[in-house]
């Protein structure tokens, strides 16, 4: 099944500063019902699931956005749940991503693009969230020194929705897999530094073209998007 991935911008321009709206949520909805990004000027974490689109806010508390919310990067697909399997005594985030790589190793999936979606009882959720920042120009790490706190779940139910993106695509999003959280009530959320699953059932569709969607506004083409930004990519992350 052809599956496309929808993406707002890069990560690159965003690490640099560029936080302007390049489309609306209802406008991001139509192109797909799974994923993450962030809203106009860094205002929360965003999750995509089940074709809603809800912010945690910078206390972790989560609500859904209104369809003409602007988005600055984003990057949606479709979940079909084209491989699906079970995940147990995961102590950590490290050992959730290496299975979840070799999962899609086993189906040559490794330099293609990935969906994911984790259902389950975490034992913990360590994550983080942020307040907008309201100044042009100033790189997401500098924003999110200022903005950004952090908090802990612990013992809940909920969802880990995630991209994976192979290593040749850095700078167009993060490399390897990069997971947001939603509890399952949707009261709580946000970016995830750690994790541990007690039991969850995985979905991932491997993703075989993409859509990237630029910002038309010509202060776009001011940015220079040929640094090298690897250090700064893994530090807001």
């Amino acid at each position: 099944m052809d599956n496309k991935m929808y993406q707002v911008s890069t990560l690159q321009a965003l690490v640099l500063g560029y936080s302007k709206p390049v489309i609306n949520v209802g406008e991001l909805l139509l192109e797909g019902d799974t994923g993450l990004g962030t809203f106009e000027e860094v205002n929360g974490e965003m999750i995509v699931m089940d074709g809603h689109c809800y912010r945690a806010d910078r206390d972790g508390n989560v609500t859904e956005v209104a369809s003409e919310t602007g988005v600055p990067f984003a990057a949606v697909a479709r979940l079909y749940g084209g491989q699906q399997f079970f995940l147990e005594d995961m102590p950590d985030i490290t050992s959730i991503r290496t299975e979840l790589t070799r999962k899609i190793e086993e189906r040559f999936g490794l330099n293609s693009m990935h969906i994911v979606r984790i259902d389950g009882l975490f034992g913990k959720i360590d994550a983080r969230s942020e307040a907008p920042y309201r100044s042009p120009r100033i790189t997401l790490k500098e924003i999110l020194s200022q903005t950004q706190n952090a908090f802990l779940f612990e013992n809940i139910r909920g969802s880990l929705v995630g991209v994976y993106f192979p290593d040749y695509m850095d700078g167009i999003n993060m490399p390897g897999w990069h997971l947001h959280f939603l509890s399952e009530d949707r009261s709580k959320g946000g970016h995830v530094f750690d994790a541990s699953i007690r039991e969850g059932a995985a979905k991932v569709d491997k993703i075989d073209s993409m859509l990237i969607k630029l910002p038309g506004e010509p202060s776009f083409d001011t940015y220079s998007l040929k640094q090298e930004l690897q250090d700064e990519i893994k530090s807001v992350e």
